[in-house]
């Protein structure tokens, strides 16, 4: 685990290599699971002030359920989660025409519509965020879905690309620039560390 200030990091976050291939995925973790997608508690007050905004994006099923269900509901295992479809596709989601799940959050802010992306939970995935039973320690954890994930895993792989790196925008978002570059940091100085030990084996 890598400590810093009161966040644990799994060395996985910066030892396992993980870029999205969407071609191949078409975006199924914002169809996939047992829940929408997780919300902190700031998240849904973005939710109601720009849901007008956001509403044009999405598709007249997910206005539906957001109409019975509300902008968000509560979780018993997640806490504040995003309505879905039939316990299935996120209620802000839709498919483009190559049948990948986009966002209406996203495609909102990236129209300058918005200010807020979307849910850090999505944006970080497949790192997932947990705390400590007293609220003082976050952990951070590397966490792709087996199948769903194995194209982003090889690709990952293939670019040589760690998942840290490859989330960088969305750990700076949550935890800034400072504490991405003591992760880069430790990670780089992890990496040297096991080389010089692989050469000191091979002698």
């Amino acid at each position: 685990m890598i400590e810093i200030d009161n966040v644990l990091v799994s060395d996985q976050v910066v030892e396992d290599q993980f870029v999205c291939d969407l071609t191949k995925c078409k975006g199924g973790c914002c169809e996939d699971g047992d829940a929408g997608a997780p919300l902190e508690v700031g998240e849904l007050t973005y939710l109601n002030n720009f849901y007008e905004e956001v509403k044009p994006y999405m598709t007249s099923e997910g206005i539906r359920e957001i109409e019975r269900q509300g902008k968000y509901v509560y979780d018993q295992e997640f806490g504040w989660v995003t309505p879905t479809i039939n316990s299935q596709i996120c209620a802000y989601g839709y498919k483009d025409k190559q049948g990948i799940v986009k966002c209406a959050i996203e495609q909102a802010y990236n129209d300058d519509k918005i200010s807020w992306k979307k849910p850090i939970s999505c944006h970080l995935f497949p790192i997932r965020i947990s705390q400590s039973k007293n609220g003082n320690t976050e952990f951070v954890n590397y966490d792709p879905r087996e199948d769903l994930c194995a194209a982003a895993c090889k690709l990952g792989k293939k670019l040589k690309v760690p998942a840290y790196v490859f989330l960088k925008e969305a750990i700076i978002r949550k935890y800034g620039e400072a504490f991405y570059e003591t992760l880069d940091a430790t990670a780089k100085h992890m990496s040297a560390s096991t080389e010089n030990t692989d050469k000191g084996r091979r002698r």
